[in-house]
């Protein structure tokens, strides 16, 4: 009775129930009411219609893992090894970036949930995609590397010739998608998104934070760019779906001087911006920052080198060399993430029990929030050393999980990269209004020549 009196007064949101009893109404021709109004059939149709496309998609991806599996089990156990390793190398990369692409989705759901203005950070235009437009482009990707994985085991274990076309063909499309000249297929954001990678790749113009923000996204994508290269490399020289590029010395196998030259590229490209941003401002910060990126060029060198020294020399100086350049840039690192990206004062508050830890306007409101990003970021900065580490690369399965906690170690920090630049804006907002507030009021009080 209480329930029905405050609905009386308060009427109730419709219930996701209240599409199973509209239905059953019209079926049987009743009038149907509920409690605070009608339920409009549109709401009724597009959950049924939701459902349904959730339904095929989990359909079509057990299809797809159940055809995989039965293809992978009718090889012999010598070639096995060899199918899914390669198999591996040509669709995990791809797999990767549908992944970013889901979490990705998830940041901009959580921003729009606490009212963070993303679009004005990124300086976006009033048709940039929406968290459920990004989940859309990742599912589409997912299926696709899913279908032509199955159909690259499933010819690949018939012997078919036709088994070396899928991995060109998936490779083939999606650049085209991206590149594609016409009003379709989120065609701004494609824009948008092309134009900040012209302009990460040649820094001729100020930095956005759009610019730096991608371009810090790609340094944790820095082993799939690495594996999306050699993926090129073997379709170039015809070695899909054979055993030649299993050797290491071959021009695409793992001893390969582009491995490590893709590896750094990402982080060329925002040392550059660095001094880009330096010659702009003239901020010293800007030259410590671009010393953080150039920290990572001796883990990468000193890592491509066990290929091309003796074991001896390598056991004995450059192993050693390696782990101290990774410890430096590791710290390094996380210094730079807490302190200047994030805009935490946590060393401050550890060196002097006068500041705070953290900062008085905390974004996610709950302290262990923080704390708990700053220890996990910590930990996972040395899977970063580990990804970049081009003599590591044997255990492709390990590769590929260190390879994903770099992601999510991204996905973390995207959130309070964005809360601080987020928390800038809104200081320079509000100093602008409090000048402005503060000029109109002097001009009041303050004679005029048009006084009377």
């Amino acid at each position: 009775m209480l329930s029905t009196a405050v609905e009386k007064v308060i009427p109730r949101q419709p219930r996701s129930s209240d599409c199973e009893h509209l239905l059953q109404h019209r079926r049987e021709g009743k009038a149907h009411t509920i409690p605070g109004g009608d339920l409009p059939l549109h709401m009724c149709d597009r959950g049924r219609r939701l459902r349904r496309k959730v339904l095929v998609v989990l359909l079509w991806i057990s299809v797809c893992c159940k055809a995989a599996a039965d293809s992978v089990m009718r090889t012999t156990a010598e070639t096995r090894s060899h199918l899914l390793y390669e198999t591996f190398l040509y669709y995990n990369p791809f797999l990767l970036v549908a992944g970013m692409l889901w979490l990705w989705g998830i940041n901009l759901r959580v921003f729009s949930a606490f009212k963070v203005n993303y679009a004005k950070v990124f300086d976006l235009d009033g048709t940039h995609l929406m968290w459920k437009g990004i989940w859309m482009i990742a599912l589409w990707i997912t299926l696709g590397v899913l279908t032509s994985m199955t159909l690259y085991l499933y010819l690949s274990s018939h012997g078919s010739s036709l088994a070396a076309s899928q991995p060109v063909l998936l490779y083939s499309v999606i650049p085209l998608m991206m590149v594609l000249p016409f009003d379709a297929l989120f065609v701004s954001s494609r824009i948008f998104f092309l134009r900040t990678l012209v302009r990460i790749i040649f820094p001729l113009q100020p930095i956005t934070f759009a610019d730096f923000f991608v371009a810090d996204i790609l340094t944790s994508m820095a082993k799939v760019l690495s594996d999306l290269e050699r993926a090129a490399c073997r379709m170039f020289h015809g070695q899909v779906a054979t055993l030649s590029w299993f050797e290491p010395d071959s021009t695409c196998g793992s001893h390969s001087i582009w491995i490590p030259c893709v590896l750094a590229l990402p982080y060329v490209f925002r040392f550059f911006q660095c001094l880009r941003q330096y010659s702009d401002t003239r901020d010293n910060t800007c030259i410590f920052n671009a010393l953080k990126y150039a920290s990572s060029f001796p883990v990468i060198l000193l890592s491509a080198l066990k290929y091309h020294v003796t074991l001896d020399l390598w056991h004995g100086l450059y192993r050693p060399l390696w782990l101290l350049s990774g410890l430096i840039n590791t710290c390094f690192s996380f210094y730079w993430d807490i302190r200047r990206d994030w805009d935490l004062s946590f060393f401050s508050g550890l060196c002097n029990p006068k500041y705070s830890l953290l900062r008085p306007n905390l974004l996610y409101h709950y302290h262990s929030i923080y704390y708990g990003a700053i220890g996990s970021n910590l930990l996972l900065r040395w899977a970063w050393t580990y990804k970049l580490s081009a003599h590591l690369r044997h255990n492709y399965i390990t590769v590929f999980l260190m390879t994903a906690l770099e992601m999510l170690r991204r996905f973390q920090w995207i959130f309070f990269r964005v809360e601080s630049e987020w928390n800038k804006i809104s200081r320079l907002s509000s100093q602008t209004s409090s000048k402005e507030t503060l000029k109109e009021t002097e001009m009041l009080i303050s004679p005029t020549e048009y006084d009377m």
